[in-house]
């Protein structure tokens, strides 16, 4: 493998608990959406990848080097994480100009990075409030910018819109895809799949410590939707309108569920949706609810996690 990062085999333990097991996968270049449930091992990994951990086994490199390399190294690494522990009685630029420090930055250069990152992320009016007052969006733009102060080659975001409004949402997707834009790498975290899709199409699915699947996200789903969909309809006459389902080619199961529902499967999903309205107004078929559990992230996983059975 010979992406930004390379884990081959990363195993990570907290005592009788698998945070990563046997974790295999390439990030390349750009920005890489890592997708997982809660409790999946992003936060593990990236603490790995940040150096804050060593693997119990396999290997693992940043940018051509051990994750855990020490000195000028680290300041080529970037890590946003997601827990908000912080030093409240700062202010968030004091915040931002510590790290800075502590990494090894003048006052006066750390002063200057500080003041830009913090306008970077839209905090220059509260620069000067005591973190403690800081909303959860707050927090995470001040994390971010002691994240991006020291102009990291590699930028580690876990979880980064928890907590922000929507409005700073679309601020900082655009952030993330401008330094992507600008050579910078980046992999971001979340359990949320429409986020990343905004980001990027690469990404890497990872669910019990492991990675379940890697690379174009059009080409994972193309994978997932081979196999027939689970559909659930509320009807007012489910029997009729399971006689018309029946006769589509691509509905391989009817069942009912209730006096007014019933669940199809069905191999092409997309067909089913484009052609179910057209049925509807065609036979005067009355439908008060569609769903599909189908359609959820959970459910990405666990078909991914069956082996795509």
């Amino acid at each position: 493998m010979t992406g930004v990062v390379d884990a081959l085999a990363v195993t990570k333990r907290y005592g009788e608990v698998l945070g990563l097991n046997g974790f295999t996968a390439s990030f390349g270049a750009g920005i890489t959406g890592l997708i997982g449930p809660n409790g999946a091992g992003k936060s593990t990994l990236f603490r790995l990848l940040a150096g804050q951990l060593r693997p119990d086994a396999g290997t693992l490199s940043v940018l051509g080097q051990p994750a855990w390399s020490e000195g000028s190294f680290r300041r080529r690494v970037g890590y946003c994480p997601e827990q908000p522990a912080m030093y409240d009685w700062m202010t968030g630029k004091e915040f931002v100009v510590y790290l800075l420090r502590v990494d090894g930055y003048s006052r006066a250069e750390a002063e200057k990075r500080a003041t830009q990152a913090i306008d970077t992320v839209g905090l220059t009016d509260a620069k000067a409030r005591r973190v403690r007052v800081y909303s959860k969006g707050m927090r995470q733009r001040v994390k971010i910018a002691q994240g991006i102060a020291h102009d990291p080659e590699l930028l580690l975001l876990d979880e980064p819109l928890n907590g922000v409004d929507p409005v700073g949402r679309a601020q900082l997707l655009a952030l993330f895809t401008r330094l992507g834009r600008s050579g910078h790498h980046l992999i971001v975290s979340s359990h949320v799949l429409y986020e990343v899709e905004r980001l990027t199409d690469q990404i890497v699915m990872i669910s019990n410590g492991r990675a379940l699947a890697q690379g174009d996200l059009h080409r994972i789903r193309d994978l997932i939707d081979e196999r027939p969909h689970t559909i659930e309809i509320t009807a007012r006459e489910p029997r009729s309108l399971a006689k018309l389902l029946s006769g589509w080619d691509h509905v391989v199961g009817i069942e009912f569920v209730g006096p007014d529902r019933l669940t199809v499967r069905s191999r092409l999903p997309e067909t089913f949706y484009r052609e179910l309205p057209e049925l509807v107004v065609r036979e005067g078929a009355e439908i008060s609810a569609l769903h599909s559990s189908d359609d959820n992230l959970d459910a990405v996983f666990r078909y991914l996690s069956e082996g795509g059975r």
